[in-house]
């Protein structure tokens, strides 16, 4: 059984423009006690076709974790837009929200992103070169991809 249950997440600032961070609003609920911190990171996916894309946007530790409800915000930036290959800047990739207890991943929060022009002159004839200031990123969290994976907890 998982001491940790994630309660709810909230993603603020969204839809928002591709350059602005993503503002995670996190409530869980620790069961019974551990010993040890939090990892929580997020991860952008760059391109489905290459992990080496793939971008950790930000990790942190928390802890120590009370039994009862907990709740923080984690503001992270954006992806590195440079680290993108250029075919897969627009269009729909993922974000993972990632979990872990003593360097092992117990909980995989997945949503949709889709990343397009505001305009539609744009959208219908992008420039060779995107143009990021005029990109909105839209995570889709109305449809979360969850997946637990079982642990050593202490």
């Amino acid at each position: 059984m998982s001491h940790i249950r994630l309660t709810q997440v909230l993603i603020h600032n969204n839809p928002s423009s591709f350059n602005s961070p993503f503002i995670f609003d996190i409530s869980f609920e620790c069961v019974s006690p551990i010993k040890e911190d939090l990892e929580w990171k997020v991860i952008y996916v760059g391109s489905a076709d290459n992990e080496k894309n793939d971008q950790v946007l930000d990790s942190i530790l928390l802890g120590p974790v009370a039994v009862g409800q907990n709740q923080f915000v984690f503001e992270v930036d954006p992806p590195d837009a440079n680290k993108i290959p250029k075919d897969d800047l627009l269009g729909v990739t993922v974000v993972f929200l990632i979990c872990a207890y003593k360097g092992e991943d117990f909980i995989r929060v997945g949503y949709y992103v889709n990343n397009d022009y505001f305009e539609q002159e744009l959208k219908d004839n992008p420039p060779e070169t995107p143009d990021l200031s005029k990109i909105q990123r839209n995570v889709m969290d109305d449809k979360p991809v969850v997946t637990g994976f079982p642990i050593q907890w202490n």
